[in-house]
């Protein structure tokens, strides 16, 4: 094996099925969405917010069209960088969006991770000084960075476990919570001032949070049994059974505590919505459930990132340095990807680590219905009115939770801005330096020679 052989990207082609498939996207969209969203959500939309939920089923269910569309087509282990790449070419949409992605996936990590602590602290009383959560986060990402180390089948066995212990534990808090509350209570008269429509689609926009984890499945690829069959399901499949299980524990946590409970306890409502529904144990139970999820939604968004990244760098849209690291470019960005996600956990707290992903992955995905729009409709054979739909529904969801945002945090807006900026300014330096060039010739000409 030569040295470029070495320091390329491995894929195990055929090493995922339909079933591991499912549970890595269930595994990062359940993780995030359910257990630290419902009372960000709640916060800025009252009462509605499990309604919220609904609609940002609707606008997901829009979204995922094109991505079925171009996974059939062009099923990769690069994903949304690949299909990027098939609409806009090897130029700075290509990379800019492409980038907000991967931030917007590693984002979601740091969520997890900061998820997992906030939960796994409510065994203990609760964490005072603040210093634990990130702790345990860091500890997460560190454990799931030494399983995607081991290789493809036992992160699919284990996340595969993971799954069916979560999604089975969190139906059985949804009903009985909603049993022992004597049905659905929700007391839409707590509506107030946080109904305005601005609200309303601000936490739409925080909902799509909780199933946009359906795109880590679209850089598996390659990788998937069958893909050009089996990548669509699984993206179905995922954010189907995410509709009903978010459906269902909103309306448990709001049939078993009241608006300002769930504002107060907004980062770990769901064991605190399990007190008085199921008491001390159902805390114990809810927080074991919680655990497992963001773990398995941790393993699964690491496993998928990684990989998005180095298929940009194999298809030189962003600089890669190897930093004396041995192994292949996988390896490499597997170490980038856990660094910046244990940068995130230990600074940024839940709220604006869930608005910077947002907003960067709102922005991507239009992008991404643009480019099918504008470029690809013959190719993936997809019908028009689909994509505008989804650009107009972003649209919509992205201006309320800005306008949320400008009144309420600005400074979150800024750094997204300031991000964006230095995003967009450092790849068009980058593509268009006599390094790149010449890194694009080198592969040209190996790849003539083979």
């Amino acid at each position: 094996m030569d040295e470029k052989d070495a320091r390329s990207t491995q894929y195990d082609e055929g090493s995922l099925t339909l079933s591991g498939t499912v549970m890595l996207g269930t595994g990062v969209m359940i993780g995030a969405g359910i257990f630290a969203l419902t009372g960000q959500m709640a916060e800025m939309t009252g009462a509605l917010f499990p309604l919220a939920f609904l609609a940002a089923a609707i606008i997901v269910g829009f979204s995922a069209y094109s991505y079925i569309k171009m996974s059939n087509a062009y099923p990769s282990a690069g994903g949304i960088g690949m299909y990027l790449h098939k609409a806009y070419g090897d130029r700075l949409p290509t990379a800019f969006n492409a980038l907000l992605m991967y931030f917007s996936m590693v984002i979601a990590q740091s969520f997890l991770a900061r998820t997992f602590g906030s939960y796994t602290m409510q065994l203990f009383g609760g964490d005072p000084s603040g210093q634990m959560t990130p702790i345990l986060g860091v500890s997460l990402i560190l454990a799931a960075f030494i399983v995607n180390l081991l290789g493809n089948r036992l992160i699919q066995g284990v996340a595969g476990f993971i799954g069916l212990l979560k999604i089975g534990g969190i139906l059985i808090f949804g009903l009985v919570g909603i049993w022992l509350a004597d049905g659905l209570a929700v007391d839409f008269d707590q509506v107030s001032e946080t109904g305005s429509t601005s609200n309303f689609l601000g936490a739409t926009a925080l909902g799509i949070l909780a199933f946009k984890g359906f795109t880590t499945i679209t850089n598996s690829g390659s990788e998937v049994i069958d893909p050009h069959r089996n990548v669509g399901r699984a993206i179905v499949i995922s954010i189907a059974a995410c509709v009903v299980i978010y459906t269902l524990v909103g309306f448990a946590v709001a049939s078993n505590l009241s608006l300002s409970e769930i504002i107060e306890t907004r980062d770990y409502s769901l064991a605190a919505a399990a007190r008085p529904a199921l008491g001390e144990y159902g805390v114990w139970f809810t927080v074991a459930i919680a655990m497992l999820a963001t773990a398995g939604g941790i393993l699964a968004s690491v496993f998928a990132v990684s990989r998005m990244l180095a298929m940009l760098t194999e298809m030189k849209l962003v600089p890669h340095r190897h930093f004396g690291m041995p192994g292949s470019i996988q390896k490499h960005t597997l170490v980038y990807t856990v660094v910046l996600g244990l940068v995130l956990t230990a600074f940024f707290d839940l709220s604006r680590i869930a608005a910077l992903g947002i907003i960067f992955y709102l922005v991507m995905d239009i992008a991404i219905h643009w480019g099918v729009l504008r470029y690809l409709l013959d190719d993936v054979k997809a019908k028009s009115w689909v994509p505008v739909t989804a650009i107009i529904l972003d649209f919509l969801a992205l201006s309320g939770f800005v306008w949320v945002k400008l009144n309420s945090d600005p400074f979150v807006l800024g750094v997204a801005v300031v991000t964006m900026m230095l995003i967009a300014i450092g790849e068009q330096l980058f593509l268009g330096s006599e390094k790149r060039k010449q890194a694009v010739s080198q592969s040209q000409a190996h790849e003539r020679h083979h």
